[in-house]
């Protein structure tokens, strides 16, 4: 058997619960798009989102986080998982 890590890249992300409760134009940009496309379809507020996957429509509850991969891909991510995986990227403005 072969060992492999996860190459590091960077992704865009936010709660969940920040579209479901945030005014829209505070949302980023491929947020409001992916609404507005319908590929992001909110639910309820205490339930949460309907998300249009490569993979079928997937669900998101409020505390799980909102991914966006590097071909702009769209998907959910669990808490924990997100924890594990991704850490926080120092802004690389001057």
């Amino acid at each position: 058997m072969t060992t492999f890590r996860k190459k590091p890249v960077e992704i865009e992300a936010v709660r969940c619960r920040d579209v479901l409760f945030e005014p829209y134009p505070s949302l980023p940009f491929w947020m409001q798009m992916a609404i507005n496309g319908r590929r992001i379809v909110k639910v309820a507020p205490n339930v949460g989102l309907q998300i249009a996957t490569l993979e079928g429509t997937m669900s998101a509850e409020p505390d799980d986080w909102i991914i966006r991969g590097v071909k702009g891909e769209i998907y959910p991510c669990k808490p924990d998982v997100f924890e594990a995986t991704y850490e926080p990227v120092e802004d690389k403005q001057p």
